[in-house]
């Protein structure tokens, strides 16, 4: 079985009630990783890529790993998103890679830090969608912007997402997923206290736009052992704090169907390099410490994904394809 549209899987998500992991990667380790703790959970799963992330694998090397992934799991249902696109030629290169999914983030501007006016996002990410539905290929635009950085994101100010230009903003541009900023935040230092998420947005966006999946980023919580673990051996991660679980499950309950998940895997990855390391000063083989990390992930992702509610998912429904979904989009634009 190939790659499936990302579209089919947040569908289903929808039917079943359930949010699904959006896991990001860039080596072989966390592909490993997150597709194992898939197959254990029988869950599907969304692995994503940033801009970053493709420079860092000179391209071909993610596009070959993510084969390798899928042909060792055929029974997988796995949708390969490009994270943060913020402009149309990486849109390209990801469809031209394969990628099912992109995410056209248009509430910058391409210096990652200035708000985009509402115009100027719904007419970049319109003409994403152009682009990407006549290869099957889905689609998440972003309305409203986060705090805190993830790699070349970080914006100057926090704008929640508005309900009402929600709507507006899913009409005009045909998007199949929306990001919205309730009140999460990307990286590890998200928050001082714990968090008060607005979950009544999300409830509004979803009435008002029953029919396009909504998505959390900037939701890893950053788990406290993992911060204490790195601390212990040598890190000097004070204060991190993420977001709670239960907050994000009760975003799941009102409508949220696509959670992003960086941050943990990157803290389970550095928590045992260091454990590593300070207890056995000998080692200097990379499998005696990336085997280990790639362990930690699969815990990470596998607790995830039963907190998400996409375990024992997998199977409950037959994969469809890009060009199934290209037909979808065609008699979408001629009726």
């Amino acid at each position: 079985m190939s790659l499936v549209p990302m579209k089919q899987i947040l569908d289903e998500a929808e039917r079943g009630g359930y949010g699904v992991g959006a896991f990001n990667v860039n080596n072989m380790e966390q592909i490993q990783g997150i597709v194992r703790a898939a197959r254990e959970t029988n869950s599907p799963v969304i692995i994503q890529a940033s801009k970053g992330a493709l420079r860092y694998t000179n391209l071909i090397y993610l596009k070959k790993l993510m084969e390798a992934a899928v042909e060792e799991n055929p029974n997988l249902k796995i949708a390969l998103h490009l994270d943060h696109g913020n402009d149309l030629e990486v849109i390209r290169t990801a469809i031209d890679l394969g990628f099912t999914s992109v995410m056209l983030d248009g509430s910058l501007e391409p210096d990652g830090k200035t708000p985009r006016s509402f115009d100027s996002n719904v007419d970049i990410t319109r003409r994403a969608v152009e682009m990407a539905h006549p290869h099957g290929v889905t689609v998440e635009g972003e309305l409203g912007t986060l705090g805190g950085i993830e790699e070349h994101v970080q914006a100057s100010r926090v704008i929640l997402t508005d309900p009402e230009e929600a709507a507006i903003f899913v009409e005009r541009t045909g998007v199949d997923a929306l990001a919205v900023a309730i009140g999460t935040s990307h990286g590890a230092y998200k928050f001082k206290d714990t968090p008060t998420l607005a979950i009544n947005l999300v409830e509004k966006i979803h009435a008002l736009v029953p029919d396009v999946r909504i998505v959390m980023h900037g939701s890893s919580s950053v788990p406290a052992e993992l911060i204490d673990a790195i601390n212990r051996y040598g890190g000097q991660m004070p204060n991190a704090r993420g977001v709670p679980v239960e907050a994000i499950q009760e975003g799941i309950r009102h409508g949220v169907r696509k959670i992003n998940v960086d941050t943990d895997t990157r803290l389970a990855a550095t928590a045992t390099i260091r454990r590593i390391f300070h207890d056995s000063p000998t080692v200097f083989d990379p499998r005696d410490y990336l085997g280990p990390v790639r362990d930690a992930i699969t815990a990470v992702v596998k607790e995830r994904m039963i907190a998400f509610g996409s375990a024992g998912h997998n199977d409950d429904y037959a994969p469809t394809t890009l060009e199934a979904m290209k037909q979808v989009y065609a008699a979408r634009r001629h009726s």
